[in-house]
């Protein structure tokens, strides 16, 4: 008997280059995978477009547009609600009884329009938007954008307060899971790992030649990260640094070209990020969240086919995968890690402990059966 499923996306999940498109990605795959037959609805309104490479993986397709600007505000609602709320996507999924799969808080609109009582319906919590919108707001440098964040930051925490229990919620980590337990009184809600799309350690021993920091450029707290580590750590340290992601401001290109040591590549291709990763003695990943919520992706990325990794408290808090990095604290302690080793060759002992630690907690084919049984 085949077994149907719609998924609904926040965004389109080809390319898989950013976080929220890895883990919707490899999901639906490892689904087609398990034959499950897979009618995929998006959300389209971005550069991204219709992509031809989804068509493998599904059964059927639709796309939808995202109301922009005043069409898509509203008072009540969050804009990331408001905006994917879709009268087409409704009718379509009211078609038949097949399981939902909804990808974000983003797409749970029309939750209260769907008979919950007799029909199973996930949603995938990528972050707890509420704390991910607030810490947003601390990064941004412009003034509108951050009354924008803050007031999406209160309009979502009041629209989760108010969330349904009759749908289970499935999060990407232990921390998200116990918030939305004890801050909404969710019920039913379970951990589901990230899926990445790397299953195997396969960081090379001994010594690479660089220190890299990379991330999408164009989001605030990333590019916070990179002019803090080039004004803060390798304005001591003369150890080659480079920077490497999407869409780099000017500002930042100028900033990163400053001292002879340190470089930034702009916009590199999947092959080349890897390529930066591997060949990097020492990938860097800090961050200033308060509030901690959702697993970085990039994390993974690194832990996965990189050598040594130094973080801050932020990045790897709640995740299990504490013992994989080094934790420093502050600019000196970032500096102090970096020094100390840059010159230490990166063990097949560490190599094994990463695999223990990743290989079961993001394993996709295991935590796809998890998915399935929550489905089915």
């Amino acid at each position: 008997m085949i077994r149907h499923l719609h998924i609904v996306c926040l965004d389109v999940p080809w390319p898989a280059d950013y976080g929220g498109a890895i883990d919707m990605m490899n999901r639906i795959m490892m689904l087609k995978k398990m034959g499950i037959s897979i009618h995929l609805h998006y959300f389209s309104y971005n550069e991204r477009g219709t992509p031809n490479e989804l068509n493998q993986f599904c059964e059927s397709i639709h796309v939808y547009e995202r109301k922009k600007g005043h069409k898509g505000f509203s008072v009540k609602l969050p804009y990331i609600v408001s905006s994917r709320m879709n009268d087409e996507l409704l009718n379509n999924l009211q078609k038949d009884n097949h399981p939902i799969l909804l990808e974000g808080i983003h797409c749970t609109g029309m939750l209260s329009e769907l008979d919950l009582d007799n029909r199973k319906v996930i949603v995938r919590i990528h972050n707890e938007e509420s704390r991910y919108y607030k810490e947003l707001a601390r990064a941004e440098s412009s003034f509108f954008k951050k009354i924008y964040f803050l007031n999406e930051s209160r309009l979502l925490k009041k629209y989760s307060q108010q969330l349904t229990d009759k749908c289970l919620y499935a999060c990407i980590s232990g921390e998200d899971t116990d918030f939305l337990n004890k801050e909404y009184h969710l019920h039913n809600v379970k951990h589901l790992a990230a899926f990445p799309a790397w299953q195997t350690v396969t960081g090379e021993e001994g010594m690479g030649n660089l220190c890299l920091y990379h991330g999408n450029l164009s989001v605030a707290e990333n590019e916070e990260a990179a002019i803090w580590l080039l004004q803060n750590v390798f304005n001591k340290i003369r150890k080659p640094f480079v920077i490497a992601g999407k869409n780099p401001s000017k500002r930042l290109q100028k900033m990163a070209h400053v001292y002879q040591h340190t470089c930034l590549v702009a916009n590199p291709t999947d092959g080349e990020l890897n390529d930066l990763i591997r060949k990097a003695h020492i990938n860097l990943l800090p961050s200033f969240n308060k509030n901690t919520t959702g697993i970085k992706l990039k994390l993974l990325h690194v832990l996965f086919e990189g050598r040594h990794c130094v973080v801050s408290e932020p990045m790897v808090k709640g995740t299990g995968l504490e013992a994989a990095c080094h934790t420093g604290t502050t600019a000196n302690a970032f500096a102090s890690i970096i020094t100390q080793l840059y010159h230490q060759p990166f063990t097949n002992e560490e190599l094994v402990l990463r695999q223990k630690l990743l290989g079961d907690s993001y394993d996709n084919e295991k935590n796809t059966l998890q998915l399935i049984q929550y489905l089915y």
